[in-house]
């Protein structure tokens, strides 16, 4: 298959074209390549990738309409796995209008460019975001997400929204895909284990926020990867016991779903941070601070809908991925 990855720089981006290119798919990869985070990093993942049989990278934003409509109308492409969003909670707060751009009206470019295309299944990046105020763990796809907390979920929840429409509307099968708190080898700079593993390093304090005591449903990032392509060959299809009385919020009379990827086995931060110090042979200087705003004390994925469907649930302990990061990390940046 010819494969669109949007985001092909970013860190679920070039895994994902990695695994893809590796079974033998094809892969056009379009990135923005901003600086919202170290672009050395993002040129770094290209790197690995390029040269490779079967890859193509066109450096291109996804909320330029005109450049995404041409794109779609002069390339043949079978199935698009859309990884390219403005990402992170805080951010949100600080910068909103990125998140409408890239996530908002960069989505609708891509919706367009599939139904335009006939492309066969798009799958796409949500959040466990999306949860927001729900306080019932584990989080189902079945619970209601009416209740965001940050402006960066509620443009995941936009995005199921509005890729449920053209499924109603056009029959272009979407699946969304609820990741929850992905880390590991070429991650981003701007989360916790990176954060963390750099001022560890360097002996110098980490921020705890929630004094440590929240819980993440960390994911490794060949789990999630393993997740994504299994959805992508399984092309979602209509719920035919689906009820509009009685609607259910995980399925529709529509082509469209919904999946959490999750390691479904929450883990609290101060535990998260002692993996960290094992790894490193060190301690962590900490600096214990309140929950921030638009955070949640907790995540917990619900995956049976993922197991039913696709057979597939995360497996990877938190201590070696890690351990794995750390390893990374240590190459990387020869330290």
């Amino acid at each position: 298959m010819r494969i669109l990855v949007t985001g092909v720089a970013g860190f679920i981006g070039s895994h994902t074209a990695q695994r893809l290119l590796a079974r033998g798919d094809r892969v056009l990869g379009i990135d923005n390549l901003n600086d919202y985070y170290d672009v050395n990093l993002k040129k770094m993942r290209l790197a690995r990738l390029s040269g490779q049989v079967g890859f193509e990278f066109i450096e291109m934003d996804i909320s330029d309409r005109s450049a995404m409509a041409a794109l779609f109308a002069r390339q043949k492409i079978d199935r698009v796995v859309h990884l390219a969003a403005q990402a992170g909670v805080r951010y949100s707060i600080e910068n909103p209008h990125a998140y409408v751009d890239s996530n908002l009206v960069g989505f609708v470019n891509v919706l367009e460019g599939c139904r335009h295309a006939e492309v066969a299944h798009l799958v796409y990046a949500s959040s466990s975001s999306v949860y927001g105020a729900n306080e019932r763990l584990p989080f189902s796809v079945h619970d209601n997400i009416d209740h965001p907390l940050s402006l960066y979920a509620a443009t995941k929840k936009a995005n199921e929204l509005m890729a449920h429409t053209y499924s109603s509307l056009y029959q272009l099968p979407t699946t969304g895909l609820r990741f929850f708190t992905v880390y590991g080898p070429w991650g981003r700079p701007d989360m916790a284990l990176f954060k963390f593993t750099k001022n560890m390093l360097a002996d110098e304090p980490i921020d705890v926020f929630n004094y440590g005591k929240h819980r993440r449903d960390f994911t490794y990032i060949d789990d999630i990867v393993e997740g994504v392509i299994r959805t992508l060959d399984h092309t979602a299809a209509p719920n035919p016991q689906w009820d509009g009385a009685k609607p259910d919020p995980g399925t529709s009379k529509a082509p469209w779903r919904v999946y959490n990827i999750g390691n479904s086995q929450p883990v609290e931060l101060l535990t998260y941070i002692h993996c960290i110090e094992q790894a490193l042979g060190k301690k962590a200087i900490l600096n214990l601070l309140p929950l921030q705003p638009g955070d949640v004390p907790d995540t917990f994925a619900d995956v049976a809908d993922l197991v039913a469907d696709v057979g597939y649930k995360p497996t990877t302990p938190v201590e070696t991925g890690v351990a794995r990061f750390i390893d990374w990390y240590r190459d990387y940046y020869r330290v």
